[in-house]
């Protein structure tokens, strides 16, 4: 069996809650698929914790900007936490999160962090069977925060959700577990309160938490994926 883990985007609090479940269940192996970082506030503690725990990581896009050097264009905001994230992420932690692939794929299994087409920020809301290409019979993707599995024609495409910033009406941290035959989806409960406090102490604007409440993206927009 293995848990699939996603966008804990510097949620200390989150990723230890899912990993103490995970733990909880006997669950050895963990695969993260990305956007360790970003958005919250303690993105060197999550990354030290995933590294001591030997957990494998697929690179995400806040993660890419990270190690790139470069940043986001698209959003002040992610670009701003960015760069604070630049001064607190250590270079030992760095260097390991420079060294996370692209994707995975065995036994008709695509795991990556955006999608096929681009794997680091490829966004899927709508789901087609054209989606399943090159011999995949599951795709596992992150990048959307929102927890999903749809089935199109013997194939599965799931969401886990996100650790650290669920994005679908639901405040609790969202992952799966997988195995040959089955994906189960699982949300956990954290301490919200923990990570607000750590977002105002480490001086971030309190919009960056409020989201966190209701499970909402910044703005408050609720996100679904559905089929095309």
């Amino acid at each position: 069996m293995l848990a699939l883990i996603s966008d804990i985007h510097a949620n200390l609090a989150a990723l230890e809650a899912v990993l103490d479940d995970i733990d909880r269940r006997g669950v050895r192996d963990i695969l993260c698929l990305g956007d360790v970082v970003g958005y919250n506030a303690e993105p060197d503690e999550c990354l030290s914790l995933l590294r001591a725990r030997e957990v494998p990581c697929l690179l995400g896009n806040h993660d890419s900007y990270l190690v790139s050097g470069k940043n986001c264009e698209r959003s002040r905001v992610v670009a701003e936490i960015i760069d604070d994230h630049r001064t607190r992420v250590s270079e030992a932690n760095l260097e390991w999160l420079a060294l996370a692939g692209l994707s995975r794929f065995a036994n008709g299994d695509l795991f990556v962090h955006g999608g096929p087409d681009d794997p680091v920020d490829q966004y899927i809301y709508r789901v087609s069977r054209d989606l399943f290409k090159d011999g995949v019979r599951r795709m596992f993707v992150g990048h959307t925060h929102v927890q999903t599995i749809l089935e199109l024609d013997e194939r599965v495409f799931c969401n886990p959700g996100s650790v650290g910033q669920p994005r679908d009406n639901d405040p609790r941290s969202g992952y799966a577990l997988v195995t040959p035959s089955s994906v189960e989806l699982v949300r956990v409960p954290y301490d919200i309160a923990r990570t607000v406090a750590v977002i105002a102490e480490r001086g971030y604007a309190p919009f960056i938490g409020d989201c966190l409440w209701q499970g909402t993206q910044l703005g408050g927009r609720v996100d679904r994926i559905e089929h095309a």
